[in-house]
């Protein structure tokens, strides 16, 4: 019994090393020009949304989305982007738009 209780402690050490680096691999995830590149726990965090609403927002193609062996990427570039273009202009900014045109 105490044979199958090591053997078990080992397993999950070593599952817990794996997932460690797997996860420091994945810090040295770059993009040719060095922007950064981030999993869907880094995608959630960061547009803070629940990862069930990244996946919902993926499966819509909402999200741009980088898929490489079944995982989900996604440039920092693009999600700022992607914020970008819901963005609601300011009284100031309709302003100058307005005597722009009528100039």
């Amino acid at each position: 019994m105490e044979f199958f209780t090591e053997l078990k402690k080992d397993i999950e050490e070593t599952k817990s090393l794996l997932k460690s680096l797997i996860e420091s691999q994945h810090q040295n995830i770059k993009v040719e020009d060095g922007e950064q590149v981030l999993n869907v726990d880094e995608c959630a965090a960061f547009l803070s949304l629940s990862k069930a609403t990244i996946y919902s927002k993926i499966s819509k193609g909402d999200l741009p989305t980088i898929k490489k062996a079944k995982r989900c990427y996604f440039l920092k570039s693009d999600l700022i982007e992607y914020l970008k273009k819901d963005r609601v202009s300011t009284n100031d900014e309709i302003k100058d738009e307005i005597d722009q045109i009528f100039k």
